[in-house]
């Protein structure tokens, strides 16, 4: 299994090299051997790390023939953040066998089979490592990478991530990966059978066969693996530029060798395949940690807009659903933020509709009239008449319609419950909002209903989200601390702002090198109001930021005041609409 601190793109293998043997190459993949195989280690690196368990699986004609097992003595102890992902403790590999005895019983094993593994880089590139310090011949004759296999075979819209874990749930197989060697080696050889089934229509037979499909890189890319030649095996930012020096792609890596190492493989993406080619050289820049990277990356692609990123080329934009300042105050859609909104959002056409549920609960009005003294848009007075906030306006409509004239003290009521739920003081309208869904399933109305929890777990999504952002934002000073190979990658973050970060090893204290983060520091002076919600921050990097805050193991060194969510913030309905997402995959994939 990819171990967590090695990136999930780090799973390609080149393939330049069929296997001597003419007839195992042409042999059906029915009739031969594979060792499934996955490892459990105290690290990401072959080098400076070790193996502690070892699990594979044997099959041939889709029947299991065997399986290994075994814990290994790494000969360290294991650091706790990988106690805590595998259940692997020191006390448990005591009395493990050394890898100078468990590797050649792994090696008679697998000896003569293909070995397969879910991001094979990482697994073989430790069995490799092992067996040259014990000068063991290697066993095996080739080897196929399932990462690979479905970034080539499945639709990224069906697969956004190749994770074990992912794949394992979108196949629905028997035995879910534990983060253990023989359980993930178990659940990669029925996610490995799935895979096979997808090709096995298009003449996918044989090795030969499934190593001409999978990407392969062309003699011109694989020339151009020099260009990584001197990057060093850190985290950090790459730029490939193109004939004219002009950046043409932006990546971050935990690994930047690694990781750029692996353009020059083959890649399944035409877009990237073309970058590669028009590539002259790659410039990178060394980062303390991840979250780091990150944040320059968004720096780096606001700057040069680089032709073959998708994504992020322009960090501040997005739509704002803004509280008006009029006099009779309304919900309006914009790209800048006022001092009482929720946003960014993505798409224009979501923050409508997020700011239409808003408006019709609370009742605001969606004319864009200016009044003065009063407000009123002809309507009823009978609220059963009323147009349901849950189901789209219709064009021309006002969500304050009435029979009569309102005053400003009667309109100011709603502004000030419409207030409250952007700022999360209090979530009356959400309760409202949900009594009405539960209206319609009881009436029967149940496409309705769906529709009406589908716009009702998108507003929760926006207004949770934001919220959770604002409360990043507005902390003066905190001091993040995430486990990192037995030592910690250190944080300071200034109203949103990364402004330093740095890493202690192990064995080194961190407090002084917190202190020495905080000292050197950059400045950021407190907000304006102007500022909006975000307190003028990237909303991106904020968005980074607070991932990092809630990934496990994080640890909040200080933080100069309260990191919280009002008590009514839309945090509390995030259940709501995991279950409502969960429900409308489920009749998606039903259908």
């Amino acid at each position: 299994m990819p171990h967590p601190t090695a990136p999930e793109g780090d799973g390609q293998l080149s393939f330049a090299d069929l296997p001597e043997d003419e007839e195992f190459a042409t042999a059906s993949l029915y009739d031969t051997t594979l060792v499934i195989v996955d490892l459990e280690t105290t690290g990401g690196s072959a080098e400076n790390d070790r193996i502690t368990e070892i699990g594979a699986v044997k099959i041939r004609g889709g029947e299991v023939l065997g399986e290994f097992a075994t814990l290994v003595d790494p000969g360290c102890v294991i650091p706790p953040q990988i106690v805590q992902l595998t259940g692997i403790t020191t006390a448990m590999v005591h009395d493990a066998p050394p890898i100078e005895q468990a590797l050649p019983a792994f090696f008679e094993f697998a000896r003569g089979a293909i070995l397969v593994a879910h991001n094979a880089r990482f697994d073989v590139g430790f069995l490799r490592r092992a067996a040259a310090r014990q000068q063991l011949p290697w066993p095996c004759p080739a080897s196929l990478c399932t990462v690979t296999m479905a970034r080539r075979i499945l639709p990224r819209h069906e697969a956004p991530t190749v994770k074990l874990s992912a794949l394992a749930e979108l196949f629905d197989v028997e035995t879910r990966p534990t983060h253990r060697a023989l359980d993930d080696a178990r659940a990669t050889v029925e996610v490995f059978h799935r895979l096979l089934e997808r090709v096995g229509n298009q003449g996918v037979r044989t090795y030969r066969d499934l190593t001409r499909y999978l990407p392969r890189a062309s003699p011109a890319v694989r020339a151009k693996r020099s260009l990584a030649t001197g990057l060093p095996h850190r985290p950090g930012v790459y730029l490939f530029r193109g004939p004219s020096d002009e950046v043409l792609y932006v990546g971050t890596a935990r690994d930047l060798q690694r990781r750029v190492s692996n353009y020059f493989s083959g890649d399944t993406r035409p877009r990237i395949g073309e970058m590669v080619a028009l590539a002259q050289r790659v410039d990178h820049i060394e980062c303390a940690h991840a979250l780091e990277a990150g944040i320059r990356e968004l720096t780096l692609l606001a700057a040069h807009k680089p032709a073959y990123n998708r994504r992020s080329r322009n960090p501040h934009k997005g739509w704002w659903i803004t509280l008006t300042e009029e006099r009779f105050p309304r919900l309006k859609v914009s790209r800048t933020p006022g001092e009482v909104a929720v946003g960014p959002v993505s798409s224009r056409a979501v923050a409508a509709d997020v700011a239409d549920v808003i408006s019709g609960a609370a009742g605001l009005r969606t004319c864009t009239t200016r009044p003065r003294d009063h407000h009123w848009c002809p309507g009823t007075a009978d609220a059963a008449a009323l147009p349901d906030p849950l189901v789209a306006a219709l064009p021309g409509t006002c969500r304050a319609a009435s029979d009569r004239p309102q005053t400003l003290p009667d309109y100011l009521i709603r502004v000030q419950a419409a207030h409250d739920l952007l700022t999360g003081r209090c979530d009356r309208l959400l309760q409202d909002l949900t009594a009405r869904l539960q209206s319609l399933a009881r009436q029967r109305r149940f496409e309705s209903a769906a529709r009406a929890r589908d716009r009702l777990a998108a507003t929760v999504d926006v207004l949770a989200r934001c919220q959770r952002h604002h409360a990043v934002a507005r902390v003066d000073e905190m001091v993040l601390a995430q486990p990192a190979g037995g030592g910690w990658d250190l944080s300071v973050v200034r109203y949103g702002r990364l402004v330093a970060a740095g890493r202690a090893d192990r064995g080194v204290p961190p407090m002084p090198v917190v202190d020495a983060l905080r000292a050197s520091a950059t400045t950021v002076l407190p907000p304006a109001p102007q500022d909006g919600p975000l307190c003028g921050a990237p909303p991106e990097e904020v968005a980074l930021i607070t991932r990092a805050i809630d990934e496990p193991g994080t640890r909040l060194v200080d933080v100069s005041s309260e990191l919280s969510c009002p008590v009514g913030s839309a945090q509390r309905w995030t259940s709501f609409s995991a279950t409502a997402r969960a429900a409308r995959e489920a009749v998606t994939l039903g259908a």
